[in-house]
């Protein structure tokens, strides 16, 4: 893998997202916009949250959305994947571009909901190191979202469809891995969803209480669920390159 050329992938993706009307609406100003929203509407004392109890789900809500616009973006480039072959650019440097091109993005959507929620009142016991720690975090959790995209677009025939596809994986990770309250049933199936280690991790960290073994244990699973599928969906692509 060329530096330079992964470089300049990686710029290019990032002009992409900032261009394209919806990806700039899905990537900045959906999250603001829900971080406004949410804040307003649910960060009442008598509906049992306060507003550090609603940041570490919007942020999951913020990350999950990249499910969409990765599926969509491969989707789009349909024609330009399958010449991939035939051009200087190898796979591993088109997919690296498009993992740390979206994990910058996460980054960038962390610190939009975390300045947000400031000027409306967030202040987490863990103080600014508590949010300095959670963007690598988010940033390791992004793999998930990069790859679960890479898995849409790959069965996916067009943007549309893959649009549609990609919310079998973003609805189950709103309802069960965010602040939505959870029965003794459905904490059960909280715990295959992996947004829901993020917001157990989130709530550990803006607690101040990242030392305790549970952020230990939240940070490991992200990180191996991370991994494999992100793994899996570059299996799945370099098959679908070939088609």
């Amino acid at each position: 893998m060329k530096s330079q050329a992964l470089i300049a992938l990686i710029k290019v993706e990032l002009k992409k997202l900032v261009r394209h009307p919806v990806n700039l609406f899905m990537n900045l100003l959906f999250p603001a916009l829900l971080t406004v929203v949410f804040i307003v509407t649910f960060s009442d004392p008598e509906l049992g949250m306060s507003i550090n109890s609603v940041v570490p789900g919007l942020v999951v809500y913020a990350v999950i959305f990249l499910i969409m616009t990765v599926a969509q973006s491969f989707s789009s480039d349909r024609k330009l994947l399958r010449r991939l072959s035939t051009t200087p650019m190898t796979s591993s440097e088109f997919i690296g571009s498009q993992i740390v091109s979206n994990m910058v993005v996460a980054i960038v959507q962390v610190v939009v909901v975390f300045v947000l929620a400031y000027l409306l009142g967030f202040r987490p016991e863990g103080g600014f190191g508590g949010i300095i720690l959670a963007l690598p975090v988010v940033a390791i959790f992004a793999l998930s979202s990069v790859g679960l995209g890479l898995v849409t677009a790959t069965v996916s025939k067009n943007p549309e469809m893959a649009v549609g596809l990609s919310f079998l994986f973003i609805l189950p990770q709103m309802f069960f891995g965010t602040f939505m309250p959870l029965s003794s049933s459905t904490q059960e199936i909280a715990k295959f969803v992996p947004g829901h280690y993020l917001f157990d991790a989130l709530n550990l960290i803006f607690e101040g209480n990242w030392a305790n073994t549970n952020f230990l244990i939240d940070l490991l699973i992200i990180s191996v669920v991370s991994i494999l599928v992100i793994f899996f969906g570059i299996i799945l692509f370099e098959k679908y390159r070939s088609v």
